[in-house]
């Protein structure tokens, strides 16, 4: 059951970082999911190791937005950097 709760606050927490920060993404309903997920691990690990949050404690739903907003950013950065330009320059 906590597997459950934490896919449907993944996808929540997901789509609103995805709100507040628009763009086109690839990846549909899975990354959205997982980016939530990842936001709210990272946000309970550094709030962990800042004192916000005791050991066993989850992660709170603004901190886990904005832990979904620094990876969907992250994973921008490196989307961005591997497509490549598509661009070949011709030899003259």
């Amino acid at each position: 059951m906590h597997l459950l709760w934490m896919i449907i606050v993944g996808l929540v927490v997901g789509a609103i970082a995805k709100l507040i920060m628009p763009g086109h993404d690839p990846g549909g309903i899975v990354i959205t999911m997982l980016l939530g997920i990842a936001g709210s691990v990272i946000a309970g690990v550094l709030g962990r190791a800042i004192g916000w949050y005791g050991e066993g404690q989850s992660a709170g739903f603004i901190a886990s937005i904005i832990g979904a907003i620094i990876i969907l950013g992250v994973y921008r950065a490196i989307i961005g950097r591997s497509s490549g330009g598509g661009s070949i320059g011709r030899a003259a």
